[in-house]
């Protein structure tokens, strides 16, 4: 931006690189940042700072976790036998506020899109794969959103774990196609599971 200070467009700059925050967003919140209160931005960078300190990714699930395993794969009474798979780690909060779901997860983080250069390399598909059998796991319900690139990673995983003997299913479309689980209500989530069907 002409007339900025570096430092000020560098801030702008880095505040752009974040999902969905564009460069008029971006502007508005570096302007907030730097009339902010002191305290206030200090504290916001020191729980930048312990956030990536602490949380670590589960070694089962690969969820965002302080604890290993995560609290779901570490509870006994989660069906580890139904496995839900997500794009993100946020889908699984969603799912969690519903209590309508006592398996476990499987966070992809991500979907397929090759044209972003996005193949099940870049993803937690291998480790699913290898869950899979290691644990016998009898359901894997795919809750990608209701994207392309959600209805592709799908396609793909049925097909994968069908050769392992798992029953493959999609949650219902209680969700609009084109929109995110992370935001998606309780209800709907709830309807969504319990519609799923067989792929």
């Amino acid at each position: 931006m002409i007339g900025m200070a570096s430092s000020l467009e560098l801030l702008r700059q880095r505040l752009a690189l974040l999902p969905g925050v564009g460069p008029k967003m971006a502007e508005r919140l570096a302007f907030y940042l730097l009339r902010a209160p002191v305290k206030e931005v200090d504290d916001l960078i020191r729980a930048l700072g312990e956030a990536r300190q602490h949380v670590i990714l589960c070694p089962i699930c690969f969820t965002c976790t302080e604890e290993s395993p995560c609290r779901i794969c570490g509870d006994p009474g989660r069906d580890p036998k139904v496995v839900c798979v997500v794009e993100h780690p946020p889908d699984v909060d969603a799912f969690e506020r519903t209590k309508a779901f006592r398996g476990r997860y499987h966070v992809l983080h991500g979907a397929l899109s090759p044209l972003d250069g996005v193949g099940p390399q870049e993803l937690k598909v291998a480790e699913l794969l290898k869950r899979i059998e290691r644990d016998a796991v009898d359901e894997v319900i795919i809750s990608t959103d209701p994207t392309l690139a959600g209805e592709t990673t799908a396609t793909y995983l049925a097909e994968k774990i069908k050769t392992l003997g798992a029953k493959v299913t999609r949650i219902g479309y209680g969700l609009p196609m084109g929109g995110d689980i992370e935001y998606t209500d309780e209800l709907t989530l709830t309807r969504a599971l319990e519609g799923r069907r067989e792929i």
